[in-house]
This record gives C-alpha cells, structure tokens and sequence, in this order.
C-alpha cells in the first residue's frame, strides 16, 4: 500500500489558496480513479482506492500545513508504510505555475508541511510531488501569495490537476519521470 498526503489547510475559507493545491490534487485524484468516501481517521481524512494496481492510502491531514507530520506519522506506522511509500502532494514556490517535478528526498526548501513530515518520519526520504505555484517576485509578498486564493487568470489549475489524476497509475507504478512527461503533455495539450 502506499501513502499519499495532500498538504493543505482545513479551514473552508482556504478551499482555493494556493496552499492547498496538494488537498485539490489528491482530491482530483480520489474522484478519478473512484475512491471509497472521505472518512476521518489519523487527525485527518483518508479514502483508499486503486490507482492502476497499486492501492493507495489518500490522506488530507487536517492538523494545519505546520502539523503535517502528526497525520501522516499515525497513518504510515498503522498501515506499516515505510517512508519510501509516503508521497506528498504540495505546492511550490520556486516551480513555474502548472508545472510538476518529484523527486524523493531533500530538503525542506522553507515549506513548513514538508519539514513537519520528515520530523515526523525521521527521514527526509520520502517522495515529494511538488506543483508549481509561481513566485510573487519579493519574499515581502510571499505569505499573502501562498495564502490567497488562485484568481480567475489561473486558467492551467483545472487542467493541471486533471493531467495530475489522469497520470497517476505512472506514479503508482514507480515511474515518475514518465510520470512528469505525460502530465507536462496533457497540460500543453489544454493551452
């Protein structure tokens, strides 16, 4: 089984923040490929499903981005997922919005869910799916960015994640290169 967390916050008011771009994806994710119904458990919400022939654990923790670990921590150790089957969903700053990168391992790059996770494992080598949110251009406005909502011009969200959704048997599979490719194409197929 694997673990994959959507990071975001559980507030309804921050539904759309760019922050919660992971919860959007995983949530994309779990409708896609027909996932049992969003239930609490783990300080969070989970639903489990198949993605290819991989079963997949979803969790959104609901404990805030900066306690991140305190759900997934709970998760892994009672389904006995190591960390190498531990996948986060989360935004990023430093990526062009639309595009995706994962990579396993690393540092935390400042984003506050993905430090709280690897506390929580005691490992930084956990897979990361980072989803390019763009940078405002100064760190001054960087908390007012990352927490505001996507605006209307932010026409590549939708297609993103259904390129995110459509090409996850690939990443379930351990292929994330081939992975990034076809999501890189169905979202310049949507431009």
């Amino acid at each position: 089984m694997l673990l994959w967390v959507g990071l975001g916050n559980p507030e309804p008011g921050q539904a759309r923040h760019r922050h919660n771009i992971g919860f959007m994806a995983l949530d994309e994710i779990a409708r896609r490929h027909g996932f049992s119904p969003w239930r609490q458990r783990y300080k969070g919400l989970v639903a489990e499903g198949m993605v290819g022939r991989q079963k997949v654990l979803a969790l959104k923790p609901l404990t805030y981005m900066n306690g991140s670990g305190e759900s997934v921590q709970p998760a892994a150790a009672f389904h006995k997922i190591p960390p190498a089957d531990v996948c986060a969903f989360h935004d990023e700053l430093d990526l062009a919005p639309g595009k995706v990168r994962v990579k396993k391992g690393g540092g935390a790059a400042g984003h506050n869910g993905l430090r709280d996770i690897q506390r929580a494992l005691g490992t930084p080598d956990y897979w990361r799916v980072r989803l390019g949110i763009g940078h405002p251009g100064h760190k001054d406005r960087v908390t007012g960015h990352v927490l505001g909502n996507f605006a209307k011009v932010d026409t590549w969200v939708e297609p993103l994640l259904d390129a995110v959704a459509e090409a996850a048997p690939l990443l379930a599979e351990g292929r994330p290169e081939e992975f990034m490719t076809k999501v890189a194409f169905l979202t310049q197929e949507s431009r």
